[in-house]
Protein backbone atom coordinates (compact mmCIF):
# COMPACT_ATOMS: atom_id res chain seq x y z
CA UNK A 1 0.00 0.00 0.00
CA UNK A 2 2.52 2.10 1.10
CA UNK A 3 4.59 1.34 -2.16
CA UNK A 4 1.08 2.35 -4.49
CA UNK A 5 0.32 5.86 -2.60
CA UNK A 6 4.33 6.46 -3.63
CA UNK A 7 3.82 5.67 -7.28
CA UNK A 8 0.59 7.22 -7.34
CA UNK A 9 2.51 10.55 -6.07
CA UNK A 10 5.04 10.06 -8.42
CA UNK A 11 3.12 9.34 -11.41
CA UNK A 12 0.82 12.62 -10.36
CA UNK A 13 4.26 14.57 -10.01
CA UNK A 14 4.74 13.53 -13.13
CA UNK A 15 2.02 14.36 -15.13
CA UNK A 16 2.15 17.67 -13.58
CA UNK A 17 5.52 18.15 -15.07
CA UNK A 18 4.55 17.29 -17.85
CA UNK A 19 1.76 19.74 -18.03
CA UNK A 20 4.11 22.89 -16.73
CA UNK A 21 6.02 22.12 -19.99
CA UNK A 22 3.38 21.92 -21.94
CA UNK A 23 1.81 25.46 -20.78
CA UNK A 24 5.53 26.73 -21.21
CA UNK A 25 5.33 26.11 -24.77
CA UNK A 26 1.92 27.96 -24.72
CA UNK A 27 -0.19 24.79 -25.52
CA UNK A 28 -3.46 24.00 -24.06
CA UNK A 29 -3.65 21.07 -21.46
CA UNK A 30 -6.90 19.77 -21.50
CA UNK A 31 -10.95 20.41 -20.10
CA UNK A 32 -10.05 17.14 -18.21
CA UNK A 33 -6.71 18.31 -17.13
CA UNK A 34 -8.02 21.91 -16.18
CA UNK A 35 -10.82 20.20 -13.85
CA UNK A 36 -8.13 18.42 -11.79
CA UNK A 37 -5.73 20.99 -11.56
CA UNK A 38 -8.19 23.29 -10.26
CA UNK A 39 -8.67 20.66 -7.65
CA UNK A 40 -5.55 20.18 -6.36
CA UNK A 41 -5.09 24.17 -6.43
CA UNK A 42 -8.43 24.33 -4.36
CA UNK A 43 -7.25 22.09 -1.69
CA UNK A 44 -3.72 23.82 -1.39
CA UNK A 45 -5.63 27.30 -1.30
CA UNK A 46 -8.37 26.97 1.03
CA UNK A 47 -5.59 26.45 3.67
CA UNK A 48 -3.92 29.37 3.02
CA UNK A 49 -5.20 32.73 5.34
CA UNK A 50 -6.44 35.75 3.91
CA UNK A 51 -3.47 37.51 4.79
CA UNK A 52 -0.83 34.59 3.82
CA UNK A 53 2.41 35.01 5.52
CA UNK A 54 5.56 34.83 2.98
CA UNK A 55 8.76 34.35 3.58
CA UNK A 56 11.89 36.15 2.48
CA UNK A 57 13.81 36.34 0.07
CA UNK A 58 11.13 36.48 -2.46
CA UNK A 59 10.59 38.64 -5.82
CA UNK A 60 6.90 40.29 -5.91
CA UNK A 61 5.35 40.78 -8.89
CA UNK A 62 2.44 43.16 -10.55
CA UNK A 63 -0.31 42.66 -13.24
CA UNK A 64 0.40 39.97 -15.95
CA UNK A 65 -3.17 40.50 -17.92
CA UNK A 66 -2.71 37.27 -20.20
CA UNK A 67 0.79 38.41 -21.13
CA UNK A 68 1.91 34.88 -21.54
CA UNK A 69 5.23 36.14 -23.23
CA UNK A 70 6.41 38.87 -20.65
CA UNK A 71 5.79 36.46 -17.87
CA UNK A 72 8.03 34.21 -19.21
CA UNK A 73 10.92 36.68 -20.12
CA UNK A 74 9.66 37.73 -15.71
CA UNK A 75 11.04 34.48 -15.48
CA UNK A 76 14.27 35.03 -17.35
CA UNK A 77 14.71 38.07 -14.82
CA UNK A 78 14.14 36.98 -11.99
CA UNK A 79 14.72 33.27 -11.96
CA UNK A 80 12.67 30.05 -12.38
CA UNK A 81 10.48 28.57 -9.86
CA UNK A 82 11.00 26.33 -7.53
CA UNK A 83 14.75 28.77 -7.58
CA UNK A 84 13.31 31.89 -6.78
CA UNK A 85 10.43 32.47 -4.23
CA UNK A 86 7.76 34.35 -5.97
CA UNK A 87 4.64 36.90 -4.80
CA UNK A 88 1.95 37.51 -7.78
CA UNK A 89 -0.16 39.90 -6.74
CA UNK A 90 -3.10 39.51 -8.74
CA UNK A 91 -4.91 40.59 -12.45
CA UNK A 92 -3.18 37.37 -14.20
CA UNK A 93 -6.42 37.64 -16.88
CA UNK A 94 -8.20 39.49 -19.08
CA UNK A 95 -7.02 42.49 -21.84
CA UNK A 96 -3.39 40.04 -23.13
CA UNK A 97 -4.24 37.56 -25.39
CA UNK A 98 -3.07 34.59 -23.77
CA UNK A 99 -5.10 34.74 -20.03
CA UNK A 100 -5.75 31.20 -20.29
CA UNK A 101 -2.13 29.92 -20.84
CA UNK A 102 -0.90 32.60 -18.12
CA UNK A 103 -3.41 31.80 -15.19
CA UNK A 104 -3.05 28.04 -15.89
CA UNK A 105 0.83 28.12 -15.65
CA UNK A 106 0.61 29.90 -12.85
CA UNK A 107 -1.77 27.34 -10.86
CA UNK A 108 0.81 24.45 -12.24
CA UNK A 109 3.42 25.98 -10.26
CA UNK A 110 1.44 26.68 -7.51
CA UNK A 111 0.41 23.02 -6.96
CA UNK A 112 3.79 21.79 -8.17
CA UNK A 113 5.75 24.19 -5.45
CA UNK A 114 2.93 25.66 -2.75
CA UNK A 115 5.61 26.96 -1.08
CA UNK A 116 7.55 28.47 -3.56
CA UNK A 117 4.90 30.71 -5.06
CA UNK A 118 1.92 32.83 -3.23
CA UNK A 119 -0.94 34.16 -5.44
CA UNK A 120 -3.32 37.13 -4.46
CA UNK A 121 -6.55 38.10 -5.81
CA UNK A 122 -6.47 41.21 -8.14
CA UNK A 123 -10.04 43.21 -9.29
CA UNK A 124 -9.81 40.96 -12.48
CA UNK A 125 -10.21 37.60 -10.68
CA UNK A 126 -13.70 38.28 -10.82
CA UNK A 127 -16.67 36.64 -13.00
CA UNK A 128 -18.46 39.81 -13.75
CA UNK A 129 -15.22 41.40 -14.80
CA UNK A 130 -14.12 38.38 -16.98
CA UNK A 131 -16.90 38.78 -18.93
CA UNK A 132 -16.38 42.03 -19.56
CA UNK A 133 -12.39 42.34 -20.37
CA UNK A 134 -12.06 39.27 -22.30
CA UNK A 135 -10.98 36.18 -20.32
CA UNK A 136 -14.72 34.61 -20.78
CA UNK A 137 -14.30 34.88 -24.66
CA UNK A 138 -10.58 33.38 -24.57
CA UNK A 139 -12.24 30.57 -22.78
CA UNK A 140 -15.07 30.19 -25.42
CA UNK A 141 -12.48 30.63 -28.46
CA UNK A 142 -10.21 28.38 -27.12
CA UNK A 143 -12.13 25.46 -25.63
CA UNK A 144 -15.41 26.30 -27.21
CA UNK A 145 -17.84 26.39 -24.25
CA UNK A 146 -17.71 28.11 -20.92
CA UNK A 147 -16.77 25.32 -18.31
CA UNK A 148 -13.06 26.14 -18.02
CA UNK A 149 -13.96 29.99 -17.89
CA UNK A 150 -16.38 28.31 -14.88
CA UNK A 151 -13.48 26.35 -12.91
CA UNK A 152 -10.95 28.81 -13.23
CA UNK A 153 -13.17 31.50 -11.99
CA UNK A 154 -14.15 29.11 -8.64
CA UNK A 155 -10.17 28.61 -8.27
CA UNK A 156 -10.13 32.61 -8.22
CA UNK A 157 -12.25 32.50 -5.02
CA UNK A 158 -10.00 30.76 -3.27
CA UNK A 159 -7.28 32.91 -3.90
CA UNK A 160 -5.74 34.69 -0.72
CA UNK A 161 -6.36 38.35 -0.62
CA UNK A 162 -3.35 39.59 0.60
CA UNK A 163 -0.33 38.57 2.03
CA UNK A 164 2.83 40.06 4.38
CA UNK A 165 6.08 39.16 4.59
CA UNK A 166 8.31 39.06 7.38
CA UNK A 167 6.05 40.31 9.63
CA UNK A 168 7.00 44.31 7.62
CA UNK A 169 5.49 44.46 4.16
CA UNK A 170 1.61 44.37 3.72
CA UNK A 171 1.20 43.06 0.24
CA UNK A 172 -2.43 43.68 -1.67
CA UNK A 173 -3.65 43.84 -5.41
CA UNK A 174 -5.51 47.51 -4.55
CA UNK A 175 -5.08 49.02 -1.17
CA UNK A 176 -6.88 50.15 1.87
CA UNK A 177 -10.20 50.55 3.07
CA UNK A 178 -11.73 52.58 5.47
CA UNK A 179 -13.23 49.64 6.64
CA UNK A 180 -10.11 47.75 7.75
CA UNK A 181 -7.98 49.75 10.29
CA UNK A 182 -5.91 46.07 11.68
CA UNK A 183 -4.94 43.03 9.44
CA UNK A 184 -6.82 40.71 11.33
CA UNK A 185 -10.02 42.60 10.20
CA UNK A 186 -8.61 41.00 6.99
CA UNK A 187 -8.05 37.83 8.17
CA UNK A 188 -11.65 37.56 9.13
CA UNK A 189 -13.20 38.34 5.68
CA UNK A 190 -15.35 35.47 4.23
CA UNK A 191 -13.45 35.66 0.61
CA UNK A 192 -14.90 32.29 -1.28
CA UNK A 193 -16.96 34.38 -3.30
CA UNK A 194 -17.53 36.57 -5.73
CA UNK A 195 -16.45 40.15 -5.53
CA UNK A 196 -18.56 42.48 -4.05
CA UNK A 197 -19.07 45.85 -5.31
CA UNK A 198 -18.63 47.75 -1.76
CA UNK A 199 -17.19 47.14 1.13
CA UNK A 200 -13.64 45.48 2.72
CA UNK A 201 -12.85 43.16 0.26
CA UNK A 202 -13.92 45.19 -2.62
CA UNK A 203 -11.81 48.16 -1.38
CA UNK A 204 -8.53 45.53 -0.85
CA UNK A 205 -8.74 45.11 -4.69
CA UNK A 206 -9.80 48.17 -6.15
CA UNK A 207 -8.52 50.75 -4.00
CA UNK A 208 -5.67 53.32 -5.05
CA UNK A 209 -3.30 55.83 -3.60
CA UNK A 210 -3.76 59.60 -4.24
CA UNK A 211 -1.85 63.07 -2.99
CA UNK A 212 -4.67 63.39 -0.52
CA UNK A 213 -5.55 63.37 3.10
CA UNK A 214 -7.99 60.43 4.10
CA UNK A 215 -10.47 58.74 1.76
CA UNK A 216 -11.81 60.14 -1.61
CA UNK A 217 -14.36 58.74 -3.94
CA UNK A 218 -12.55 56.51 -6.54
CA UNK A 219 -12.94 57.52 -10.25
CA UNK A 220 -13.07 53.56 -10.98
CA UNK A 221 -16.69 53.06 -9.04
CA UNK A 222 -15.07 50.80 -6.91
CA UNK A 223 -12.87 51.21 -3.75
CA UNK A 224 -11.49 54.26 -2.35
CA UNK A 225 -8.66 56.83 -2.88
CA UNK A 226 -6.67 56.80 0.17
CA UNK A 227 -3.75 59.45 1.65
CA UNK A 228 -0.37 59.26 3.42
CA UNK A 229 -2.18 60.05 6.61
CA UNK A 230 -4.31 56.74 6.30
CA UNK A 231 -1.33 54.88 4.86
CA UNK A 232 0.64 56.31 8.46
CA UNK A 233 -1.79 55.52 10.70
CA UNK A 234 -2.27 51.88 9.11
CA UNK A 235 1.20 51.24 9.26
CA UNK A 236 1.44 52.44 12.82
CA UNK A 237 -1.03 50.21 14.06
CA UNK A 238 0.11 46.96 12.59
CA UNK A 239 3.80 47.55 12.50
CA UNK A 240 4.46 47.93 9.22
CA UNK A 241 7.48 49.33 7.46
CA UNK A 242 5.71 49.18 3.52
CA UNK A 243 3.02 48.62 1.78
CA UNK A 244 3.43 46.84 -2.03
CA UNK A 245 0.73 47.00 -4.12
CA UNK A 246 -0.25 46.41 -7.99
CA UNK A 247 -3.30 47.38 -9.67
CA UNK A 248 -1.95 50.80 -11.26
CA UNK A 249 0.14 50.81 -15.13
CA UNK A 250 3.30 52.98 -14.04
CA UNK A 251 5.31 53.73 -16.94
CA UNK A 252 8.43 53.09 -15.62
CA UNK A 253 7.21 49.89 -13.91
CA UNK A 254 7.66 50.68 -10.29
CA UNK A 255 6.60 54.20 -8.44
CA UNK A 256 6.87 55.24 -4.70
CA UNK A 257 4.48 56.71 -2.89
CA UNK A 258 4.38 58.53 0.43
CA UNK A 259 8.08 59.17 1.50
CA UNK A 260 8.43 55.36 0.42
CA UNK A 261 5.93 53.85 2.36
CA UNK A 262 3.64 52.79 -0.34
CA UNK A 263 5.43 51.02 -3.56
CA UNK A 264 3.52 50.14 -6.92
CA UNK A 265 4.90 47.50 -9.08
CA UNK A 266 3.41 46.97 -12.76
CA UNK A 267 4.51 44.04 -14.53
CA UNK A 268 3.12 43.73 -17.75
CA UNK A 269 5.62 45.58 -20.23
CA UNK A 270 3.93 47.10 -23.09
CA UNK A 271 0.48 46.51 -21.37
CA UNK A 272 -2.34 45.99 -23.93
CA UNK A 273 0.26 46.15 -26.61
CA UNK A 274 0.46 49.47 -27.31
CA UNK A 275 1.55 51.57 -23.86
CA UNK A 276 5.33 51.75 -24.47
CA UNK A 277 6.19 50.85 -20.81
CA UNK A 278 8.55 48.71 -19.03
CA UNK A 279 7.79 46.48 -16.38
CA UNK A 280 9.40 45.91 -13.02
CA UNK A 281 9.69 43.18 -10.15
CA UNK A 282 10.54 43.95 -6.24
CA UNK A 283 13.43 41.75 -5.11
CA UNK A 284 13.69 41.25 -1.39
CA UNK A 285 16.83 39.47 0.27
CA UNK A 286 16.54 37.53 3.44
CA UNK A 287 17.26 40.66 5.42
CA UNK A 288 14.40 42.84 3.43
CA UNK A 289 17.15 44.65 1.59
CA UNK A 290 14.97 45.85 -1.62
CA UNK A 291 16.34 45.69 -5.50
CA UNK A 292 14.34 46.17 -8.38
CA UNK A 293 14.87 44.20 -11.49
CA UNK A 294 13.57 46.27 -14.98
CA UNK A 295 12.72 44.57 -18.36
CA UNK A 296 10.87 45.13 -21.83
CA UNK A 297 8.06 43.37 -23.42
CA UNK A 298 9.05 40.25 -25.06
CA UNK A 299 10.35 40.24 -29.20
CA UNK A 300 7.91 41.19 -31.33
CA UNK A 301 6.58 38.39 -33.68
CA UNK A 302 6.33 38.98 -37.50
CA UNK A 303 4.45 36.81 -39.32
CA UNK A 304 4.85 36.70 -43.28
CA UNK A 305 1.74 34.67 -44.65
CA UNK A 306 0.68 33.64 -48.49
CA UNK A 307 -2.31 32.04 -49.20
CA UNK A 308 -3.54 31.11 -52.31
CA UNK A 309 -7.09 31.10 -53.34
CA UNK A 310 -9.31 27.95 -52.36
CA UNK A 311 -12.52 27.48 -52.52
CA UNK A 312 -13.35 30.83 -53.90
CA UNK A 313 -11.48 32.02 -51.12
CA UNK A 314 -8.27 33.90 -51.24
CA UNK A 315 -5.77 36.71 -49.27
CA UNK A 316 -2.42 38.04 -50.80
CA UNK A 317 0.62 38.25 -48.85
CA UNK A 318 0.18 39.78 -45.44
CA UNK A 319 2.12 40.70 -42.37
CA UNK A 320 0.79 40.70 -38.55
CA UNK A 321 2.48 42.08 -35.65
CA UNK A 322 2.61 40.58 -32.11
CA UNK A 323 -0.94 42.35 -31.00
CA UNK A 324 -2.72 39.90 -34.03
CA UNK A 325 -5.52 37.74 -32.85
CA UNK A 326 -3.56 34.44 -32.61
CA UNK A 327 -2.45 31.75 -30.67
CA UNK A 328 1.24 31.37 -30.19
CA UNK A 329 3.51 28.36 -30.29
CA UNK A 330 7.18 28.70 -30.27
CA UNK A 331 7.35 27.64 -34.05
CA UNK A 332 4.52 28.13 -35.55
CA UNK A 333 0.71 30.00 -35.29
CA UNK A 334 -2.96 29.20 -36.15
CA UNK A 335 -5.08 31.74 -37.74
CA UNK A 336 -8.77 31.20 -37.94
CA UNK A 337 -9.85 33.12 -40.93
CA UNK A 338 -13.58 32.84 -41.52
CA UNK A 339 -15.39 34.25 -44.49
CA UNK A 340 -19.35 34.41 -44.65
CA UNK A 341 -19.95 30.49 -45.68
CA UNK A 342 -16.60 29.40 -44.23
CA UNK A 343 -13.68 28.72 -41.53
CA UNK A 344 -10.36 28.00 -42.26
CA UNK A 345 -7.67 27.11 -39.55
CA UNK A 346 -4.31 28.01 -41.20
CA UNK A 347 -0.63 27.00 -39.30
CA UNK A 348 2.08 29.21 -40.20
CA UNK A 349 5.81 29.42 -39.56
CA UNK A 350 7.02 32.30 -37.59
CA UNK A 351 10.50 34.73 -37.11
CA UNK A 352 11.19 36.33 -34.11
CA UNK A 353 12.57 40.17 -35.40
Amino acid sequence: LQFNSVGGLMASTSDLDRQIQQLRECKLITENEVKALCAKAREILIEESNVQCVDSPVTVCGDIHGQFFDLLKLFEVGGDVPDTNYLFLGDFVDRGYYSIETFLLLLALKVRYPDRITLIRGNHESRQITTVYGFYDECLRKYGSPLVWRQCTEIFDYLCLSAIIEDKIFCVHGGLSPHIETLDQIRTIDRKQEVPHEGPMCDLLWSDPEDTNGWGVSPRGAGFLFGADTVANFNRVNDLDLICRAHQLVMEGRRWHFNKTVLTVWSAPNYCYRCGNVAAIFKLDENLTQDFAIFEAAPQVSLRISLFRSRGFGLSSGRLGAGANCMWRPRSVCFLLRTRAQSFLLEVTLTII
